[in-house]
């Protein structure tokens, strides 16, 4: 959290920013085991205007279901990744799924998208930050 602090993130907000990034990882490496992608989860923090963090997975499965404000959304699997009903997902898949539903109750803040070469999604999220006038 301290890339948070030092960017200017009010201090109550990082425990809720240390959940959602938790959260957006713990799925990105879920929706990995269940595909089996051996690619690496790509993190990324910028701190522009706000502090954004961005997750994304190379998992090939259809997971940017619309905009986060309906978080049945992020529960219906258009096509289940072994052909079988939804209550046949492997545990790894139902929490995928699940986090996004977290997520959308953790971060004012979010977009799921597609990725740009339509392999995976990516997970962004960003807070306010407060600016400091320097002394001079």
């Amino acid at each position: 959290m301290a890339v948070a602090r030092r960017a200017g993130v009010a201090e109550e907000l990082l425990e809720e920013i240390r959940l959602a990034i938790g959260e957006a990882c713990s799925r990105a490496v879920a929706l990995h085991r269940t595909h089996g992608v051996e690619d690496l989860v790509d993190v990324a923090m910028d701190d522009g205007d706000r502090f954004t963090v961005r997750v994304v997975d190379r998992a090939g499965n259809g997971t940017a279901l619309g905009p986060p404000t309906d978080p049945a959304l992020f529960l219906a699997d258009p096509a289940p990744p072994t052909g079988g009903s939804p209550e046949g997902l492997s545990e790894e898949a139902v929490a995928a799924r699940m986090g996004l539903a977290l997520l959308a109750g953790l971060v004012d803040d979010l977009e799921v998208t597609s990725v740009g070469d339509g392999v995976g999604t990516e997970v962004s999220m960003s807070w306010p930050v407060e600016r400091r006038v320097a002394d001079g």
